[in-house]
């Protein structure tokens, strides 16, 4: 039995080109995705990265239902810490409204920036501690069960958007079990406790109204061309520039400094470049067929129910691409 594929979509601004470019490219992406029967596909919030244009998730989410018809969209995640959960069921409860049936919302605790982009959002230091009470006050606004006595959220109450705990460590794996939520692990950039993760999940989970039965879904990195040489190459052009993303965000190097390939591919030879390996150690690269088999086998060792892919690709057209072949070759497996 073949595991069902859904999309990260990354939402990225390359090089040249402008947000606008970025939105453009995610609305041909989904487009894609739902033609080829992708489950669903996610949308995560970042904040002060020029890399990245999906900050206003919800935003981002309503432009790309409006322009598609039936694939799941939602939110891989919502940062909690940076939002009163309020005004995300208000969000989510509007998509919901105008989307019925399409939309989901994943949760995470990290603030999703640096520090000072956390007090440029106004919020309190400490709000990433009631990450779990702040859950339970969404989760009651959108079941119209209000933990907040005479305050409700309209639209979103009633509409019970399903909710998926977002994480990379045994913190998210345990809440989500507790609260009988589906868990999904950042292991396309964050893997190490995949594993360990995934077992303390499934063997803590507590049946709850909205899920029965644990379900896990697990990101990876994949880049599928026509040729291997083809993926290669452009897996090397995408480490380069995740090299670079970290290299600005940490501020060792300025906005306005360039490498060559020579240095970048020095430099991922470094323990500076031992984040960026450490990121793509989940990836498929190769003909369709090839990261069909990769997805494959990762989700029987992972033991995961769902896989959400991050298509690496650079260019818009690559992307949209290597969904394609993808889901064809997953389609053949599957049949």
């Amino acid at each position: 039995m073949t595991v069902p594929l859904s999309i990260l979509d990354l939402a990225p601004i390359a090089p040249g080109e402008t947000a606008r470019d970025s939105f453009a490219a995610s609305v041909a992406l989904a487009q894609q995705a739902e033609t080829s029967g992708y489950r669903r596909v996610w949308y995560a919030e970042h904040h002060n990265m020029e890399s990245i244009a999906s900050s206003a998730t919800a935003v981002l989410i309503a432009h790309v239902a409006s322009q598609t018809s039936t694939i799941r969209l939602g939110a891989g995640g919502v940062m909690l810490p940076n939002h009163a959960p309020l005004t995300i069921a208000e969000q989510f409860g509007t998509l919901e409204a105008l989307h019925p049936g399409r939309i989901d919302l994943g949760l995470g605790r990290a603030p999703g920036s640096d520090q000072a982009t956390f007090r440029a959002l106004r919020r309190d230091p400490a709000s990433s501690e009631r990450f779990p009470e702040d859950v339970l006050e969404l989760q009651g606004f959108l079941a119209g069960e209000s933990r907040v006595p005479g305050v409700g959220a309209t639209p979103g109450a009633g509409s019970r958007v399903p909710l998926y705990i977002l994480g990379s460590s045994l913190f998210g794996a345990r809440l989500a079990a507790a609260y009988g939520l589906p868990y999904a692990f950042a292991s396309h950039f964050a893997p190490d406790a995949l594993h360990d993760a995934v077992a303390t999940y499934r063997r803590e989970f507590t049946p709850s109204e909205q899920l029965d039965r644990p379900h896990v879904i697990a990101g990876v990195n994949a880049i599928a061309a026509d040729d291997r040489d083809d993926a290669e190459q452009q897996f090397a052009r995408m480490k380069r520039a995740r090299l670079m993303m970290l290299l600005r965000q940490s501020g060792r190097i300025s906005l306005e400094r360039q490498f060559g390939d020579d240095e970048l591919d020095y430099l991922l030879t470094t323990p500076a470049g031992a984040h960026v390996a450490t990121m793509t150690t989940y990836t498929g690269i190769g003909t369709g067929a090839e990261v069909a088999d990769y997805v494959e086998d990762f989700a029987r060792a992972a033991d995961v129910d769902e896989v959400i892919v991050a298509h690496a690709s650079l260019a818009t057209d690559a992307r949209v691409r290597s969904v394609e072949l993808l889901a064809d070759a997953h389609a053949r497996v599957a049949a």
